[in-house]
């Protein structure tokens, strides 16, 4: 049973924004080769998070790990992706979907921002 990640960011109005998730998923096909890969936006970009399911769905995904590239456990996550999860298990029967935590205060996001700091000009 193919299971699929659903990598979810904001969207921007600026393609170059929109075009980190896109790397971003690249990286992950190279890492989970046996996981189907898409991505979806919230909004201001597409695809949106509906497309983005049923792409998975179409691909023959009966899970679904909603994945969301966001800092922190706001109202798009919390509240948006969790409506979202429950929209797609009624328009899905028989493929489940998950809703994974944001990036947050996972340590290595600490090791992130000290990197950024040293590469500072």
């Amino acid at each position: 049973m193919p299971s699929a990640i659903l990598l979810i960011a904001h969207g921007s109005r600026r393609p170059e924004a929109n075009r980190d998730l896109v790397e971003i998923a690249h990286a992950i096909a190279v890492r989970r080769p046996d996981d189907l890969i898409e991505i979806a936006y919230l909004e201001l970009a597409e695809p949106d998070i509906p497309t983005g399911a049923r792409r998975c769905v179409d691909r023959g995904a009966t899970d679904v790990r909603m994945l969301p590239y966001f800092l922190s456990a706001g109202a798009h996550v919390r509240e948006d992706l969790t409506a979202f999860r429950d929209r797609f298990a009624e328009e899905y029967p028989g493929v489940t979907f998950h809703c994974c935590p944001p990036l947050g205060l996972h340590p290595g996001i600490i090791d992130v921002l000290l990197q950024r700091l040293k590469e500072t000009q």
